[in-house]
């Protein structure tokens, strides 16, 4: 591990607002101390919950932090020398509606009780086109957000991919849920998507400038999550993104040495 990697860790273990359970597994851990407390014990107030589910660096996350005083945001990811810059930043700016907890995502219903989280953001997710169940926006995820998120919280999806969204255009589709905001060209097409949720879509994270200057137009949708009637994985075949990401091993059928 580098030296600039011990630095933030370092860091990281003495930022107040960051949470780095040693242990998330339910077999090896108790309840986790903020479960069901959150807004009573870390944020003090009863301010809305909202969740960033893979925050990456924490731009959404800080960014509608200081958009929205008047909610709570939590970033969470598993990588925390990428997290450690929206930690710092937050922490600087004496942002007091931000958090921020270092776990894997496949344990996300043992931080949060029912009906604490309003809504959640999924910010260029990896789109995990070989593995459905790995997939953020799978019924697999789904059941576990129904878990915390109150009924008919909103689930954000900003993404690159054309693969991720389309398939969770049919997860959707497949289980009637209520689609609110819809469009496969965010910048270039903006019709449906209301003044207010253009201007929050208008923060950048790192990877998205990155697809932006490839050409890459960027997708959003928003839906609401029932808590009632059983989830259903869309059996269609989708079409594979057909470029690669800078940080992921293969995204694409494509060969390797392209």
């Amino acid at each position: 591990m580098s030296k600039n990697k011990l630095s933030k860790f370092a860091d990281m273990a003495k930022y107040p607002h960051v949470f780095q359970p040693e242990s998330v597994k339910p077999q090896q851990s108790g309840p986790f101390e903020m479960k069901g407390s959150w807004r009573e014990k870390f944020f003090h107030n009863n301010n809305p919950i909202v969740l960033e589910l893979g925050c990456g660096r924490g731009e959404y996350t800080v960014g509608l932090a200081r958009m929205y005083p008047e909610k709570n945001f939590i970033g969470i990811d598993i990588k925390g020398a990428r997290m450690w810059t929206g930690a710092t930043e937050s922490l600087n700016e004496g942002l007091k509606n931000v958090a921020f907890l270092r776990t894997k995502i496949e344990f996300i219903e043992n931080f949060f009780d029912k009906n604490e989280v309003d809504e959640i953001w999924l910010t260029f997710s990896d789109p995990q086109m070989k593995k459905p169940t790995k997939r953020l926006t799978s019924t697999y995820f789904l059941e576990r957000y129904r878990k915390f998120l109150v009924d008919n919280g909103i689930i954000h999806v900003k993404t690159d991919s054309n693969f991720l969204f389309t398939y969770t255009g049919h997860v959707i589709d497949r289980n009637n849920l209520t689609k609110l905001m819809h469009t496969n060209d965010l910048y270039g097409d903006s019709a449906g998507i209301t003044p207010e949720t253009m201007n929050l879509l208008q923060i950048k994270t790192y990877y998205e400038q990155q697809w932006l200057s490839r050409g890459i137009t960027i997708k959003y949708t928003c839906f609401c999550l029932s808590q009632t009637g059983e989830l259903e994985e869309p059996d269609i075949e989708i079409e594979l993104d057909s470029y690669r990401s800078y940080s992921r091993d293969k995204r694409s059928s494509l060969d390797k040495a392209k």
